[in-house]
C-alpha cells in the first residue's frame, strides 16, 4: 500500500518557489469563503515518526489565517480527560462551522501505538476502528469535511531522518521515545498502519499518502490536497457540482507506480523456452501437491488491453490438468449479474478445496473501466476500495493462495500489437473500435491504475507488477512468481 510514497518524490526549490504563491493566494480566498458556509474542516496529519508532520502543519499555520483555525496535538490524557469518555477531549476541540481544525496524530495515535505495544489485539484494535469509522460518518452526516493525510517514509529513510533531527540541537525536541520505539518496530508499525488506513479510508473520507522524504514535496501536495478538497466540498454544498471524483488516495502529481517499471527487460529465445520447460514442470508438479493438500489458488490477471493476459494464462493452463482449474473471463455483466451486488458473480466462482480459478480480469473492474468510463457512479467505486480488500482478506484467511498480476506495457507497445492483431486472421476478432477508443483514455486509466495498486496491494495481497513489453520475459516472471509461491505454502514430502 505504501509502494507509492516510497519512490523517492522531490521538489526543486525553484519549482517551490515557483507555486507557493498562488497556492497561498488560493488558500487565503477559499478561507474567507469557508467562513460563510455551514460545516467546519479538519484536518488530520499523522504518519511515520520524522515524516514532517510538525513542518507540514507549521507551514499550513503559515499559509492560512490562524484567526480562523486551531491546531491540536494531543498527548497522554490528562487527570481531567482520563475521568471523561477517551473521546471527549476530541470532541471538545472539534471547530465550529466555517472554520478549520488540524489534529497531529488525532483519535489514531492511539489504537495504531496500543497495537504496536502489544496492549490491544487486532479483534480490539477492529472495535477501535469501528469507533473511529462511526464518529467520523457522525461528523460527515452532519455536513464536517474531514481531511486525512498520512506522511510516509521508508525505514532506512525515517532512520536517517531521526538522527539528523537529534544531532541538531534546534530540532532534537521534535524526535520522541514513542519514535525511536517506533522506529525499533517499523516493521510492525507498517503493518498495522496498513490495516488502520484500509479500514478507515472511506468514499467520502480517504486517506491521502504522501512521501515524507521531501518537505517541498510533502508540504505542496498538501496544501493542493486541502485546497482542492474545500474547494470541491463547497462547491458540492451550494450544489455548483454533485461529482465527487477525484477524492483520491494518491496525489495525481506523484509519479506513477507505473513509471518504475524497467519495460527493456526481455528475455531471448533460447532462454525463454529452456525456462519455460523447466517451470511448467515444476507448476505441474506443484498445483498436483497443492490439490492433495487441499490449497486452493486465484490467481488475478489485469492490465492493459493486448498486455499479454492471455497468453500468460495459456502458459498456464497448458501445464496443468484440465480438471484442477477453471478460467473465468470477465465481461460487461448479465441481467443477472447485475441485479446483484457487484461481487456475486466473482464469489460464484471461488474454488473447492485443492482447485485453481483463473480471472481474466476481475473485480476490480470496479475501479477501472467501471470508473473511467462512469458504469458505476463515484460514491460507488470510491467505497469499493475497502470492499475489495475485505473480500480478499476473508479468501486469505480460509486459506487460499491469492496472486493478483498486472501486466504493463507502453502505448507505442499497445499499438504495435494492435495492428499485427488486425494481420492475423484468428486475432482479428480481438481488436475493436473500444480498444482504439480506449487509448484516448490512456492517462484516465493510468491513475485508476496508480490508485487501485496503492489501496488494494496489502501485505497480504499485494499486486505482482510484470513487465510486459517482451511476452517471453513477462511470461516466465508468471510462470516462475506462481511456483515460488505455491512453494511457500505447499508442506514438502506430503
Amino acid at each position: 500500500m505504501f509502494e507509492i510514497a516510497e519512490l523517492g518524490h522531490t521538489l526543486k526549490k525553484s519549482e517551490y518557489n515557483e507555486q507557493i504563491p498562488e497556492l497561498r493566494t488560493q488558500l487565503l480566498l477559499l478561507q474567507q469563503e469557508l467562513g460563510a458556509c455551514d460545516f467546519p474542516v479538519i484536518i488530520l496529519i499523522s504518519g511515520v515518526g520524522g515524516g514532517g508532520k510538525g513542518q507540514v502543519i507549521n507551514l499550513l499555520n503559515e499559509w492560512l489565517d490562524a484567526r480562523y483555525m486551531e491546531t491540536f496535538a494531543f498527548d497522554e490524557p490528562s487527570d481531567e480527560e482520563k475521568e471523561r469518555p477517551k473521546y471527549w477531549r476530541y470532541w471538545r476541540s472539534l471547530p465550529p462551522k466555517g472554520r478549520i481544525g488540524i489534529y497531529v496524530g488525532s483519535w489514531y495515535s492511539d489504537p495504531i501505538s496500543h497495537r504496536v505495544y502489544g496492549d490491544i489485539d487486532d479483534s480490539q484494535l477492529s472495535v477501535e476502528l469501528k469507533h473511529i469509522n462511526e464518529m467520523e460518518q457522525l461528523l460527515i452526516d452532519d455536513g464536517a469535511l474531514i481531511i486525512k493525510c498520512w506522511l510516509h517514509l521508508k525505514k532506512e529513510t525515517q532512520k536517517k531522518r531521526l538522527k539528523e533531527l537529534e544531532k541538531d540541537p534546534e530540532t532534537s525536541w521534535q524526535v520522541t521515545e514513542r519514535d525511536k520505539k517506533h522506529l525499533k518496530l517499523y516493521d510492525e508499525f507498517v503493518e498495522i498502519a496498513e490495516n488502520v488506513l484500509t479500514t478507515t479510508s472511506t468514499g467520502i473520507s480517504p486517506w491521502l499518502v504522501v512521501e515524507g522524504t521531501d518537505i517541498r514535496y510533502s508540504s505542496l501536495t498538501v496544501g493542493q490536497h486541502v485546497l482542492h478538497r474545500i474547494r470541491q466540498h463547497i462547491d458540492s454544498r451550494n450544489g455548483k457540482s454533485e461529482n465527487i471524483n477525484g477524492i483520491s488516495f494518491v496525489n495525481i502529481n506523484q509519479q506513477s507506480l507505473l513509471d518504475t517499471l524497467d519495460l527493456s527487460l526481455e528475455l531471448d529465445k533460447k532462454d525463454y523456452s529452456d525456462q519455460l520447460l523447466h517451470y511448467q514442470g515444476k507448476l505441474n508438479k506443484l498445483v498436483r501437491m497443492a490439490r492433495e493438500q487441499k490449497r486452493s489458488t486465484i490467481l488475478v490477471f489485469e492490465g492493459w488491453d493486448a498486455g499479454g493476459k492471455g497468453g500468460a494464462i495459456r502458459r498456464i493452463t497448458s501445464a496443468i490438468d484440465a480438471r484442477s482449474y477453471r478460467v473465468i473471463q470477465t465481461a460487461a455483466p448479465t441481467d443477472e449479474e447485475a441485479a446483484h451486488h457487484y461481487l456475486w458473480r466473482f464469489w460464484r466462482h471461488i474454488p473447492r478445496a485443492g482447485k485453481v480459478t483463473i480471472y481474466d480480469r476481475s473485480w476490480y473492474g470496479r475501479v477501472l473501466v467501471e470508473r473511467v468510463e462512469g458504469f458505476a457512479t463515484d460514491k460507488e467505486w470510491m467505497r469499493s476500495y475497502s470492499e475489495i480488500v475485505n473480500f480478499e482478506e476473508a479468501l486469505i484467511e480460509h486459506g487460499i493462495l491469492l496472486l493478483k498480476f498486472w501486466l504493463h506495457i507502453d502505448k507505442d507497445e499497445q499499438l504495435k500489437r494492435f495492428k499485427a492483431r488486425e494481420q492475423i486472421s484468428y486475432k482479428k476478432h480481438k481488436i475493436t473500435e473500444d480498444d482504439y477508443r480506449n487509448r484516448e483514455k490512456w492517462d484516465d486509466y493510468k491513475i485508476a491504475v496508480n490508485e487501485m495498486i496503492a489501496r488494494t496491494s496489502t501485505r497480504a495481497a499485494p499486486w505482482l507488477m510484470v513487465e510486459a513489453n517482451d511476452k517471453r520475459y513477462a511470461r516466465i516472471k508468471i510462470l516462475k512468481t506462481v511456483c515460488e509461491k505455491l512453494e511457500a505454502i505447499l508442506e514438502p514430502g506430503k
